[in-house]
């Protein structure tokens, strides 16, 4: 099975704003619900919606507004289900 990237902005707004705080949380969370397997996280360039907070995407949805405090309470209610429903077994 082919891993789907997800993708954190890592351009200089979001550096700003504490990408570097959010990237150790988000691969704890990666971890704790083994998405090993099916996700990459990979940094990104400016994702172009600077004034949005930190920004992530996957399957070219956009997740805006991430901060290093609601980083788990967005991952849990918004990107998990999406990565979620996108690997569930066929036929199951």
């Amino acid at each position: 099975m082919e891993k789907e990237n997800l993708y954190l902005c890592m351009g200089s707004a979001c550096h700003q704003m504490g990408v570097y705080e959010v990237l150790p949380k988000l691969q704890e969370l990666i971890k704790e619900y083994k998405l090993e397997n099916h996700v990459e996280l990979k940094g990104s360039f400016c994702l172009e919606t600077c004034s949005s907070g930190i920004v992530m995407k996957y399957k070219g949805q956009h997740f805006i507004n991430i901060s290093p405090q609601n980083i788990e309470d967005k991952f849990i209610g918004e990107i998990l289900p999406m990565i979620q429903e996108r690997n569930l077994p066929l036929n199951s």
